[in-house]
């Protein structure tokens, strides 16, 4: 919780670390400066920033951070099987990748799905895209989905839950690195607070409140 990079990390930041090191002690200047240059960028990509959880019943928090694609109401066939609303956010390389639960309750199902990579912000990589779903459901009975999925750069998809687990509202629970989207789907008739355009931040917006 209080280390400031996520553990993912340290092997892309240790390599490129090593290459500025290596590249500045042979005195290649160009290249250490740009060993650096990348060093700094790997450290900003898998930054752990805590944040500060919303606290109410019934909320739904982002759960990562970027901008808003969709809110849509559609038939969701995979996991839910019934008709929700997608909220879709697009993370760019420059957002915190790391991601978190949505809400408080219990974990469901875990479904890693391999598959495409497609740039993430286009309408056929909720389906084709590299993903990974975790089904969460309420106290009050409410299914939440939270799909990660990798984008054009990204690789690996990374989680650590599995089912029967706690799920605790603004918990981080995994990673996607290099740029992708996450989806979340709330129930029909969910009260949503954010619009299309919209920033958002991991753990903190409320994305909506359940019924």
């Amino acid at each position: 919780m209080g280390v400031p990079f996520a553990n993912e990390g340290f092997p892309f930041i240790g390599v490129a670390v090593g290459i500025t090191l290596i590249t500045a002690w042979l005195g290649w200047t160009p290249v250490a400066i740009a060993a650096g240059i990348l060093t700094l960028f790997v450290s900003w990509f898998f930054r752990n920033p805590p944040r500060v959880i919303p606290q109410g019943p019934r909320l739904v928090v982002s759960p990562g951070d970027g901008k808003v694609l969709a809110v849509e109401e559609e038939f969701e066939p995979r996991y839910l099987k019934e008709r929700a609303v997608r909220i879709s956010i697009f993370l760019n390389v420059f957002d915190v990748h790391i991601n978190r639960i949505p809400c408080d309750g219990i974990i469901e199902d875990v479904q890693y799905q391999p598959g495409l990579f497609l740039v993430a912000s286009k309408p056929q990589a909720t389906l084709q895209n590299e993903q990974n779903a975790v089904m969460i459901k309420t106290v009050e009975g409410a299914k939440v989905l939270c799909v990660q999925v990798a984008g054009l750069i990204a690789r690996r998809i990374v989680w650590w839950v599995n089912p029967k687990d706690r799920a605790v509202r603004g918990e981080r629970y995994g990673l996607i690195r290099f740029g992708s989207r996450m989806d979340t789907y709330v129930p029909v008739g969910t009260a949503i607070r954010i619009a299309v355009g919209d920033r958002v931040k991991g753990g903190e917006t409320i994305l909506g409140e359940l019924r």
